[in-house]
């Protein structure tokens, strides 16, 4: 099941917001979209785009290329069962090609949108339906063939009446802002672009190929990964993207791994994307005592991400061979395929990650070796299932820096970022809503809707420990402050896998946007102002006076009158009671009501 993201639109300052509403159900989301971060032969840059198939990306992104570990990635992926891809492609110092149009003595430039040397383009200029008396205006047909000189198309754009005139609606540099292909190089010249004639002769319908000045730059590096969260470059390209649950960024280099640096902004990143980053395991990794040894130096973890091991042999196409490979397009594409069979929303043991025949293991691990890797966090990958019936449960990288005993358990890890995207995703409505009772009931009922039914299932532990979930949408967490800033509040408590044990969420939407965190069970975040009111305990027609705490008794300052006893009061206790102190017998009885409480503990 999946559900419409909220899209907004803005203009004028007026937003329009279009998503699940309040009276919607909150849908389960995709489980098994991956990102893909890395170099490609073309395609647009730091611009996620979506691909169901190797063959969309090939022909968006030119498809194999041995400087691209990623195109390899992406194909394992395909081959091994993965359905949806998002592809980010990055450039270090990369040209677009060019193509100038001569203007008489001058020259319209265009350059390719993207650049690249196998960005292949090619342009034609032609006068038809143009008036003699409009000297300004032409039409321009661009076109993206598959190599430079070639006849095969791949796409085509045709601007119909533009103009070299500044002033007018069709100016040229104006219209090719819109185009997909290319945009205006420099500035433009005052006389329109000559008409395109076949070489060789005075025949219209002739095309003027790019130049060969485009560059596909160097290898990536760590920077180049990373990018810039203000401008949208990078890993934070991928911001853009709805419903990714994986990402993967593949070697810089066929044997150069991604940094640390790289992959603790990756992780950080998944963290805030309810998403899990797969790591390759570094190239030095050959056996499974390489691994072990190569752990305790290996100095990242982290619980959103995970690794498996060994590295994957499989046939290269371009070099007609068998080659070793980065694992992670493969397990990407492995757990979406277990997916399929049995969904992270259904209750049940983990299944072994085993690889579909195009891929195998770089090394054969025995079954005490597949034990030892489990034991430190890293998934065994294989060809076979292993002998003993009951598979070792997948984990994910968090080893001891693991906030809780799930965290370290890759299933229920994921189940809980599923449920916080899934929470996040379907309470966006409530953004645009005033904060008031009526809105926190809705809330309120939308997601113990939503949450019920997973917990019957059993999906957080069995019936009879999982009791119901718990969630709170009122006053007690949404206090004045919140209000006067236009933020919603929920909190959820889901029990956990132990017996007596809850995870807590804060959902939190607002005008600027919607958050999603886990908080301590039992523990509200700081900030955060909540009354808890006590129900009285019922009196009985022989009370009277109001029931005290001990502390009030003994330390506290109490204001409400009390009754004057029954009983009558000595000469030795009148002057204390009109004195406002404590006569001995009282004292007596304070302490022989403080020890008997005291028993109580």
């Amino acid at each position: 099941m999946g559900t419409t993201g909220l899209r907004e639109a803005s203009s004028g300052g007026i937003v329009v917001a279009e998503g699940p509403g309040a009276d919607s159900a909150i849908a389960l989301l995709p489980t098994a979209v991956t990102a893909f971060v890395g170099r490609a032969l073309r395609g647009p840059v730091n611009r996620p785009v979506t691909v169901k198939s190797f063959a969309e990306f090939h022909q968006v992104f030119g498809g194999l290329w041995q400087p691209s570990p990623m195109s390899y990635a992406v194909e394992q992926f395909f081959e091994c069962g993965g359905q949806r891809a998002v592809i980010v492609r990055l450039v270090n110092g990369g040209a677009p090609a060019t193509i100038s149009l001569p203007c008489g003595n001058e020259s319209l430039t265009l350059e390719a949108l993207s650049p690249g040397s196998r960005e292949a383009l090619r342009a034609s200029v032609d006068y038809d339906n143009i008036a003699a008396a409009e000297l300004d205006r032409f039409n321009l047909v661009v076109q993206r063939v598959r190599t430079r000189g070639s006849d095969h198309i791949e796409d085509q754009e045709i601007f119909r009446r533009v103009s070299v005139v500044p002033d007018t609606t069709r100016y040229v540099a104006a219209v090719l802002q819109e185009s997909q292909l290319v945009r205006v190089r420099g500035p433009v010249p005052a006389t329109r672009p000559d008409r395109t004639f076949s070489p060789g002769s005075r025949h219209p319908v002739g095309y003027i190929d790019s130049n060969a000045d485009g560059d596909d730059g160097g290898p990536l590096t760590d920077y180049d990964v990373i990018g810039s969260a203000e401008a949208g470059t990078g890993l934070f390209a991928l911001a853009a993207a709805e419903d990714v649950r994986f990402v993967c960024i593949p070697p810089l280099e066929r044997d150069r791994d991604v940094g640390p640096s790289a992959l603790l902004v990756a992780s950080r990143f998944c963290r805030d994307r309810h998403a899990l980053l797969v790591v390759d395991p570094p190239a030095a990794w050959r056996s499974c005592d390489d691994a072990l040894r190569g752990l305790r130096e290996f100095e990242f973890r982290s619980e959103h991400a995970l690794m498996c091991f060994p590295r994957i042999q499989s046939f290269d196409r371009l070099r007609a061979r068998a080659e070793t490979f980065a694992n992670c397009g493969a397990v990407a594409g492995t757990l979406a395929r277990m997916d399929e069979q049995r969904s992270p929303w259904q209750a049940g043991p983990d299944d072994e990650l085993l690889l579909r025949p195009s891929a195998r293991p770089e090394c054969v691990l025995t079954e005490a070796e597949r034990a030892r890797l489990a034991a430190h966090g890293i998934n065994p990958l294989q060809s076979l299932r292993s002998a003993s019936p009951r598979p070792l449960a997948l984990k994910t990288l968090a080893g001891g820096s693991a906030g809780s005993a799930d965290a370290r358990l890759l299933t229920p890890q994921r189940r809980r970022l599923l449920l916080m995207a899934s929470l996040e995703r379907g309470t966006r409505w409530a953004m645009f809503e005033s904060p008031e009772r009526a809105v926190w009931q809705k809330l309120e009922r939308q997601v113990e809707a939503f949450l019920q039914p997973l917990a019957s299932s059993g999906l957080f532990g069995p019936a009879d420990e999982s009791g119901t979930v718990q969630v709170v949408c009122d006053e007690r967490i949404n206090g004045p402050d919140d209000i006067a800033a236009g933020r919603i509040n929920v909190l959820v408590s889901l029990p956990s896998g132990q017996p007596g044990q809850w995870r807590s969420f804060m959902v939190t939407q607002s005008r600027t946007g919607g958050r999603v965190r886990p908080v301590r069970a039992n523990v509200l975040p700081p900030g955060t102002r909540m009354t808890v009111r006590v129900p009285e305990a019922p009196r009985t027609a022989d009370d009277t006076q109001p029931t005290r705490t001990l502390a009030q008794e003994l330390f506290g300052h109490y204001s409400e009158p009390r009754p004057v006893p029954s009983v009558v009061a000595t000469d030795r206790g009148a002057p204390a009671a009109a004195a406002g102190r404590l006569d001995p017998e009282t004292i007596a009885r304070i302490h022989r009501e403080f020890g008997r409480r005291l028993q109580r503990f």
